[in-house]
């Protein structure tokens, strides 16, 4: 019989394959009425995200502060409850993907697809983030505090994004619904192909992709600027330019019926 480490758990093998496997690991967190901390220093993604759902639906904890997460990717995805969740330090690619319901913070950075096809909550990022931040978002608030990376809020459906600085090329690419909000520069392609929406822009923009165009800013929109930037506490410019779909690709009420089905 070979025994061999999976993760943190032992497993047993035969020739005839699996035959007996561990108990899991013990809990370490610190589980204080509804709040718990849990050190996550030198664990697995699976452990992490096994402790974080114990905690929230077998401890019934609903605060819960991960310290030490080593930007580890996939951390925090699919949950669905109302909670509040700190990772004291950085994840790593597609953190905090699927939710709905969480209010998040990470005090580090993040890399690529945080907040992917985020439902509905809130995630605040103090430092920056990679590219395709809130990939296909349908709800909720993405919150990024420093710079963003290229395609931030790709194929877009919903929700709203923040971003405290610069962000890359093809911001809003695909865009769908929603509304981007960025209070520094913004990279090549704006908007490119986007459908509908409002995309914000307080420094300069590189270039406007294919079928954008800059839109008046209306009372409403600087009411909902300044509402957002301050409940979030992050530095607003000193003005902001609006760019939405021009609408020159919205060709579908031109097609016959038969056509109209194969393409929607």
């Amino acid at each position: 019989m070979e025994q061999v480490a999976v993760g943190e758990r032992r497993v047993r093998y035969d020739a005839r394959g699996l035959v007996e496997r561990d108990a899991e690991p013990p809990r370490t967190s610190k589980v204080e009425g509804d709040q718990a901390v849990f050190d996550a220093t030198g664990c697995s993604t699976r452990r992490i995200n096994l402790e974080i759902r114990w905690l929230l639906n077998e401890k019934g904890v609903r605060d819960i502060v991960v310290r030490n997460p080593g930007a580890k990717h996939s951390l925090g995805v699919g949950i669905l409850q109302s909670c509040r969740l700190r990772f004291e330090g950085s994840l790593g690619y597609f953190g905090l993907g699927l939710i709905d319901g969480p209010e998040v913070e990470v005090t580090g950075r993040v890399g690529w697809s945080v907040g992917e096809n985020m439902m509905s909550g809130v995630v605040v990022i103090e430092k920056n983030a990679g590219s395709l931040a809130g990939a296909a978002i349908r709800g909720g608030d993405l919150v990024v505090k420093g710079d963003v990376g290229a395609r931030t809020g790709i194929d877009q459906k919903g929700g709203t994004i923040i971003v405290g600085g610069n962000a890359g090329l093809l911001t809003g690419f695909m865009m769908q619904r929603g509304r981007q909000i960025i209070c520094g520069d913004a990279g090549r392609a704006l908007g490119d192909s986007m459908y509908d929406g409002a995309i914000y822009v307080g420094g300069k923009v590189a270039s406007l992709g294919v079928d954008c165009t800059e839109a008046e800013l209306t009372a409403e929109d600087k009411e909902t600027l300044e509402g957002k930037l301050d409940y979030y506490k992050v530095d607003r410019p000193s003005s902001f330019r609006k760019f939405v779909c021009a609408k020159k690709l919205w060709n579908y009420d031109s097609l016959e019926p038969n056509e109209r089905k194969l393409v929607l």
